[in-house]
């Protein structure tokens, strides 16, 4: 139990620290679509991962349309399968209004999840969710790229968690960085954001 809290504790600190270090990064954001702050950061960048089919894949292949982009692990228990569940639920109601957003699943336990493993996790979620996964490396490009926090409690054994951030990232086609969402954000909320957001792009 004190390792749970403690786990608790950590994700906690490290979600307040990524929330000022974004408070802080330049902005502007879109006028008329509430943007927060973040808007116009230097989050995003290249990509070198894998997919769930094993094919390596770039930032230019994934953002050849816009995206919401999670950074999560396929063994946590409820946080993750909230989220992606979601964001394709968002995914949806964008489609409805005429907007074609692709939803991505980012690993940040490659050790663990293997190609097959997002296949599997990401086909029992959603036909459209993309789960990703790579070497250790890329996976610590990709979250340093998106500012992303993560640590696997491996002392835990074989069934361990990994404490990391719940941002979900709106990406502009060609891979710009729009807006962020939180965990309390509702799909609705994200639907009706970005869809202000990437209207307003053109």
């Amino acid at each position: 139990m004190a390792r749970v809290l403690a786990g608790v504790a950590a994700l906690a600190a490290a979600g307040f620290l990524a929330w000022q270090f974004w408070l802080g990064m330049p902005g502007g954001g879109d006028a008329g679509c509430g943007s927060a702050a973040v808007a116009g950061g230097a989050i995003g960048g290249p990509l070198s991962l894998t997919d769930e089919t094993g094919r390596a894949v770039t930032e230019a292949e994934l953002f050849q349309k816009p995206a919401l982009v999670y950074f999560g692990f396929s063994f946590c228990p409820d946080v993750c399968p909230l989220d992606n569940l979601r964001n394709a639920e968002a995914a949806d109601l964008l489609k409805q209004r005429g907007l074609d957003v692709a939803t991505y699943f980012i690993t940040v336990d490659p050790a663990r999840d293997t190609p097959q493993v997002m296949a599997d996790y990401t086909g029992a979620m959603h036909p459209d969710l993309i789960g990703l996964t790579g070497t250790e490396a890329q996976i610590s490009a990709a979250a340093s790229a998106y500012a992303v926090y993560y640590r696997a409690n491996t002392n835990e054994g074989e069934y361990y968690s990994v404490d990391h951030t719940t941002f979900t990232y709106l990406m502009r086609q060609g891979g710009a960085f729009a807006d962020f969402f939180k965990r309390d954000d509702t799909a609705e909320a994200i639907a009706e954001k970005a869809a202000c957001l990437l209207s307003a792009a053109g």
